[in-house]
């Protein structure tokens, strides 16, 4: 590469019907040399919406385990770096100019031992910044030098590994979470069952007590030790219903072993 040379980067995104939210994801990386979406059989305009907007496009099986179509997508990006976001996410103009600067000279010529950074994201969610409720600053693992990062796909909540030095970023990836409470439902069911199968995995075993003890420990955990209350309202619903998920979760795992173990 010659000392003028530009790092390039590769904006990689995995969608499911998402033709409402990925045009201002796709215009908040309209600055990236490449954009890869991979459409994960939509069955609405999310695949001409991404060509609209000069991605390349790969369809892919609905996998259940989605971090797997994610790697598909690092696959075949041909970048340098690798930026990997969801549709409901939007970049920073200060993360932009960040990424930007860092390719155009730290990367190159300071720190070719780093392998990715970390960057906070804001969580909108109700319509509101949670700053606190433990949704900020919410660093995620999602840029990333080419064939040094992965997702294990194991667990859709994982993160990505890189083999390498790790440095944070200043400028936020912008998350439009979930919007209603009909749609933090409808995901939760998809979550838990990932969830369960996780906990038996690693070989919990259910009891009684942890379906009270663990959403217990969960809200008080939100909304006093991650200073929830200071979401208002927002803060206490979202405490309620991160608790409810853990008991729905171990309400699962008491379901698939309760034939084995008598309960």
């Amino acid at each position: 590469m010659k000392q003028s040379d530009k790092l390039t980067i590769s904006v990689a995104i995995s969608a499911y019907n998402e033709e409402k939210m990925l045009p201002d994801c796709l215009a908040s990386v309209a600055w990236a040399d490449e954009i890869i979406v991979i459409d994960n059989s939509s069955t609405d305009k999310t695949a001409s919406v991404a060509k609209k907007h000069g991605a390349r496009v790969f369809t892919r099986p609905n996998n259940v385990m989605l971090n797997i179509n994610k790697n598909y997508g690092f696959i075949k990006a041909t970048g340098d770096w690798i930026l990997n976001l969801d549709a409901d996410e939007r970049v920073s103009e200060e993360l932009k100019q960040e990424i930007e600067e860092i390719t155009n000279y730290e990367l190159r010529i300071t720190n070719n031992s780093i392998a990715g950074f970390l960057i906070p994201r804001k969580n909108i969610i109700f319509g509101k910044w949670i700053e606190h409720t433990g949704w900020y600053p919410d660093y995620q693992l999602r840029l990333f030098k080419k064939g040094s990062g992965l997702f294990a796909e194991q667990h859709i909540h994982e993160k990505i590994v890189v083999a390498g030095e790790v440095k944070t970023l200043n400028g936020q990836i912008v998350h439009e979470n979930y919007q209603t409470v009909s749609q933090f439902i409808e995901k939760l069911n998809r979550y838990t069952d990932n969830e369960a199968a996780q906990v038996m995995k690693n070989g919990y075993v259910f009891s009684y007590l942890d379906v009270i003890r663990m959403p217990k420990e969960e809200f008080f955990r939100r909304y006093f030790s991650q200073q929830g209350y200071l979401d208002g309202f927002h803060g206490l619903v979202l405490s309620v219903l991160m608790a409810f998920y853990h008991s729905i979760v171990f309400v699962k795992v008491w379901e698939k072993q309760r034939l084995r173990v008598g309960l």
